[in-house]
């Protein structure tokens, strides 16, 4: 009986320290790699903030190692599943933290979930509209959005994807290839950050020597509903060292939020 109930002190008092350090940090910040990466490629940069912010970097369906195994709103669903880990831990500020399609991913969460604090963009990439207009992967687009009209999502198809100049070809379900390449669907950066459910503070960093650089803030950025904390930056950086070379202007940031 006595070493029950000395289990349950001890249980009690780890409970309390774990609550307390989330009280210290009232931040916590979940980080989206870009595509054909995976959580280590962002992590350095989530270790950067934990003097004010907790991190979770999570591995998501256009990892190398995923290869797009699921749709984008099941992409979706596993970072509100991170989202709601944090906000069960009592942080008061939850910030979604994306590179190239991460930060995609950050802007379609926002249109479809709404739940989170801030979200900072970093080197924002994939570019399905561009894409389409380009011819890369048109064919496959297409394909897909027939077979799903026809109720056969479920079948298997080859595209060609694109990432930086680099050509993949990747295979997989047509309704997850339209889920992503659907050149007005969630990948769509214009579309999606001019659909917030809310008004959230935006960072968007971009690099003098990233593809999306020349088309400037009126691309996605000025299209954000109005907030007084939104931020557009610009620095010296190409798109693979954005976040590297960004950190420390995160980080003032968030200390100037509200």
């Amino acid at each position: 009986m006595f070493r029950f109930i000395k289990f349950i002190y001890i249980f009690l008092i780890a409970l309390f320290l774990l609550e307390a350090d989330a009280q210290d940090k009232k931040c916590a910040v979940v980080l989206m790699h870009g595509k054909w990466g995976n959580p280590q490629y962002i992590s350095f940069f989530g270790k950067k903030l934990e003097p004010l912010c907790d991190f979770k970097a999570i591995e998501l369906p256009w990892s190398k190692r995923r290869n797009y195994d699921e749709p984008y709103l099941i992409a979706l669903s596993e970072i509100k599943t991170q989202v709601e880990k944090f906000r069960q831990k009592g942080y008061g500020r939850v910030v979604l933290a994306g590179h190239s399609f991460g930060a995609n991913a950050a802007l379609a969460y926002m249109k479809t979930e709404g739940d989170v604090d801030a979200l900072v963009i970093l080197a924002a990439g994939h570019t399905p509209y561009f894409m389409y207009q380009r011819g890369i992967g048109r064919e496959a687009v297409d394909k897909s959005r027939e077979l799903i009209a026809m109720g056969k999502g479920d079948e298997m198809l080859t595209m060609v994807d694109s990432n930086q100049g680099r050509l993949q070809s990747i295979r997989m379900r047509a309704d997850v290839l339209f889920s992503y390449f659907d050149p007005a669907g969630l990948g769509n950066m214009a579309i999606t950050s001019a659909e917030l459910k809310k008004s959230v503070p935006v960072i968007w960093i971009v690099g003098t020597r990233d593809p999306l650089y020349p088309l400037g803030p009126g691309y996605a950025f000025d299209k954000l509903p109005s907030n007084n904390a939104n931020k557009y930056l610009v620095i010296d950086a190409d798109h693979a060292g954005t976040p590297d070379v960004s950190v420390n202007l995160v980080i003032d940031w968030l200390k100037d939020l509200p």
